[in-house]
């Protein structure tokens, strides 16, 4: 019996609590017998610290894949559909396969960079060139379906746009441009570049997995999409402090179309692009202050910092998606102040996060791989500039 409702399309909400209950009790247990270590063994405790991440990492994208398999049952089930007026054939070809297709050619870009750049370096530059056209091509193809998606059900829907309520196209066009240009512009002040070595791929690979599993590791859900996670985005948040915050952006950008595909709430291309890659990508920014010379023996309070600026702008992106796109579900009340209270839950993640980093960065062992990769990155643009 078990066996059968796990199979059907609400698997995912008899896996969820299990799932949840099972990772909140795995991972406070083995920080707790790594502090015993630490204290009691420390000659020991490296080797457990090796195993325990390597442990968790496994036990995490189990779980990722498992959950992914099981939402897109439920997300693209007749069950669903029904519910939510949803055309599921419109929402599998015009949504679904388009965002699947770009996560792929994605993934297959940085991959074929990081082989390129590993064994055939002269060419890693045209490797770029082509795998930037590829999925920027694939982005621009997306937004053209979902556009196509929301003039066939949304347009007339009578709900989203009524008398009581319209989607601001123009509106969020101009705050989607806005809101990618500030992001970008924000990673200038990290020095780093954005080129991918064979390690920072794979640091990209295993922390993005890990966020995308705990992001189904739901304490709280929102009616009208959002929840708050067991800080799902430390590991991508970590990953920015530890390569700058223009690799974090863009792993941030790849992380929030993976979003769109495990939860798609999507009506309008600039709205996708606001609650999902724009607003995950602002992620990126909490390694903002990761080389920066102030605080410098006190790097919880950095990482603190950055995970504020971060938080803020992904709360601006989905403040703003919800004004221009969701009013309707304001029900007649000041549609401003509804959307800042109702989307201010990303405070609550940014809390827990700003909690377990610090518990990250209190690690010596921790510190000590963040000193060490800051400064093979540092020896190496010192090696490229007399080169």
């Amino acid at each position: 019996m078990f066996l059968y409702s796990l199979l059907s399309a609400s698997g995912i909400d008899v896996f969820q609590p299990i799932a949840k209950w099972l990772t909140i009790a795995l991972i406070p247990s083995l920080l707790i017998v790594g502090i015993v270590l630490f204290f009691a063994k420390r000659d020991v405790f490296p080797k457990y610290a090796k195993y325990a991440f390597f442990a968790t990492f496994g036990y995490l994208l189990v779980l990722a894949i498992a959950f992914f398999t099981l939402d897109i049952a439920y997300h693209y089930s007749d069950e669903y559909a029904q519910e939510n007026w949803l055309d599921k054939d419109l929402l599998i070809r015009f949504v679904f396969i388009p965002l699947l297709v770009f996560a792929f050619l994605s993934l297959i870009a940085l991959t074929s960079y990081a082989l390129v750049a590993k064994f055939a370096e002269k060419r890693k530059r045209i490797c770029g060139g082509i795998g930037v056209g590829v999925c920027f091509t694939a982005l621009i193809a997306v937004l053209v379906c979902i556009a196509v998606y929301y003039g066939k059900k949304i347009a007339n829907d009578g709900y989203y746009n009524s008398d009581t309520a319209t989607v601001k196209q123009i509106a969020l066009y101009v705050g989607s441009a806005l809101s990618i240009a500030l992001i970008v512009g924000l990673t200038f002040f990290d020095k780093s570049d954005l080129r991918f070595n064979a390690r920072s791929l794979a640091y990209a690979g295993i922390l993005t997995s890990m966020s995308f599993a705990l992001s189904y590791v739901k304490l709280w859900d929102m009616p009208q999409g959002g929840s708050i996670t067991l800080v799902s985005t430390l590991p991508l948040m970590l990953y920015a402090y530890l390569f700058g915050t223009k690799k974090g952006v863009f792993v941030g950008f790849i992380y929030g179309t993976l979003q769109a595909v495990q939860d798609p709430w999507i009506i309008h291309p600039a709205q996708f692009l606001l609650d999902y890659p724009v607003a995950f990508s602002a992620i990126g920014l909490a390694g903002i202050f990761g080389d920066a010379k102030f605080l410098k023996k006190v790097p919880q309070a950095r990482f603190a910092i950055g995970a504020l600026v971060a938080g803020s702008l992904r709360f601006v992106c989905h403040v703003l998606s919800g004004v221009f796109a969701f009013e309707a579900y304001a029900s007649g009340q000041n549609v401003w102040a509804y959307s800042l209270v109702y989307n201010s839950y990303v405070f609550i993640d940014v809390a827990l996060v700003v909690v377990a980093g610090a518990l990250v960065l209190s690690s010596k062992s921790f510190t000590a791989s963040v000193a060490h990769l800051r400064k093979s990155k540092t020896s190496k643009k010192k090696e490229e500039k007399i080169a």
